[in-house]
């Protein structure tokens, strides 16, 4: 009777231990949602507005003038390694430097508010105003940190203007069956100070939310799920093997000692 006790209590302990699919599987189908209904995703985000460390790419095309079209190239733009893009970068002052321009402040206006900007000054200094110019003005890729329960920690960087959660999850190695997707923390920079959104990952209603798009600078945090934190296999082979290792450790204490 105590043995059938005891395989039992073991049975259960490793049913209770093991790491669910529901806690470790992206975008499962949600009551809200219809399987196979067109997902209408948030694309339309609030503009993005520039800060601290963020790089842009500055592009003039088909001038008159060939000096400052070489000048606006991808190739003149100041090398930014800690973010592994290149492009001119915003500094600590808020502040651009661009070749023959000079300084010119950046920091919290849009790609499309600074492309103007560049264009006013380049019409009143070095064309006639009539002339029409080519400027593009983009970010040069989204640079964010990864941390916690993932398999690669630390500063990542997508070459794109673009990208979802997911998207750098998998650019930054995955989260491991450990990691709880459903309380994915991104911490976001603003102007009035640094915010907390948490998302969940394991279901399709997360392209509903605004923080589906992560923005430059961003920092991903994934928490281990319990099973980790208190030492337990994710798997119920390997919490059933840890379990019964702990019981017959624990058993063959009791039977030394009632000897």
């Amino acid at each position: 009777m105590r043995q059938s006790t005891l395989v039992l209590i073991i049975l259960l302990l490793s049913i209770a231990s093991c790491v669910p699919t529901s806690k470790i599987t992206y975008l499962q189908e949600s009551k809200s949602t219809v399987n196979d209904s067109l997902m209408m995703v948030r694309r339309l985000q609030p503009p993005y507005r520039l800060q601290v460390n963020d790089v842009v790419n500055i592009n003039l095309y088909q001038s008159a003038d060939e000096r400052l079209t070489t000048l606006f190239s991808p190739a003149s733009g100041e090398s930014v390694s800690s973010a592994g893009v290149n492009g001119y970068g915003v500094d600590l002052r808020g502040d651009i430097r661009l070749p023959e321009i000079g300084t010119v402040k950046a920091i919290g206006l849009t790609t499309e508010e600074l492309q103007d900007k560049l264009k006013d000054i380049l019409l009143e200094k070095y064309f006639k105003q009539e002339e029409e110019l080519f400027l593009t003005v983009k970010l040069a890729g989204i640079s964010f940190t990864m941390v916690g329960e993932v398999s690669g920690t630390g500063i990542q960087s997508v070459q794109r203007e673009q990208v979802n959660i997911i998207e750098a999850i998998a650019a930054g190695g995955g989260v491991p069956a450990t990691g709880d997707l459903t309380a994915v923390k991104i911490v976001r920079n603003y102007p009035d100070g640094v915010k907390v959104h948490e998302v969940d990952l394991t279901t399709l209603d997360v392209v509903y939310s605004p923080y589906y798009y992560i923005q430059p600078n961003d920092m991903i945090v994934v928490d281990p799920l319990p099973q980790k934190q208190i030492g337990i296999g994710t798997t119920g082979l390997s919490a059933f093997s840890t379990i019964f290792s702990l019981v017959g450790t624990i058993a063959a204490g009791i039977l030394l000692l009632t000897r």
